[in-house]
């Protein structure tokens, strides 16, 4: 867990638990390795419009709504981020492995209605072997995330 997000946290006050486990890269290894439904797992998603960027938080198995985000950020030319333009604005994170708290970087963050509802929230602590398991309550009240149906569930 990088200090950042920890200070952050705890200054807050906010309720955290701390997931270690072996390095993984996917939701379904991390859903996995943490023992959780994926329905709690969070994606973080960068998009970016021109210099502009902003995190979407997601269900893990779920894909990012492009066309409602534009829509939702009156951005036209909103589009998903590339890695190579992103990774230098998380540079206490390993590439990919970015928690959904856009105020630590300077962005706006958009939480989909399907994760919202969920009691806790699992995400990424900046690193690849350790999430973050805590109440959604304290994720919404310290991050304070735009909250709309942002994503396409897959079919059941």
């Amino acid at each position: 867990m990088n200090d950042r997000l920890r200070d952050m946290l705890k200054r807050a006050g906010a309720r955290f638990e701390v997931i270690t486990h072996p390095e993984v890269y996917t939701a379904q290894e991390r859903a996995q390795a943490s023992r959780i439904t994926g329905r709690r797992l969070a994606k973080v998603v960068v998009v970016r419009d021109g210099d502009w960027f902003g995190l979407a938080v997601v269900q893990a198995a779920a894909s990012l709504d492009v066309e409602q985000l534009r829509t939702l950020t009156g951005r036209p030319h909103l589009a998903l981020a590339r890695e190579k333009d992103f990774a230098p604005l998380f540079p206490d994170c390993e590439p990919g492995a970015m928690p959904p708290f856009g105020q630590l970087y300077g962005m706006s963050a958009f939480l989909d209605t399907s994760l919202a509802v969920e009691p806790e929230v699992v995400f990424e602590a900046g690193t690849h072997r350790e999430e973050i398991r805590m109440p959604m309550g304290d994720y919404l009240r310290v991050e304070g995330p735009a909250i709309a149906s942002v994503a396409a569930l897959p079919a059941a």
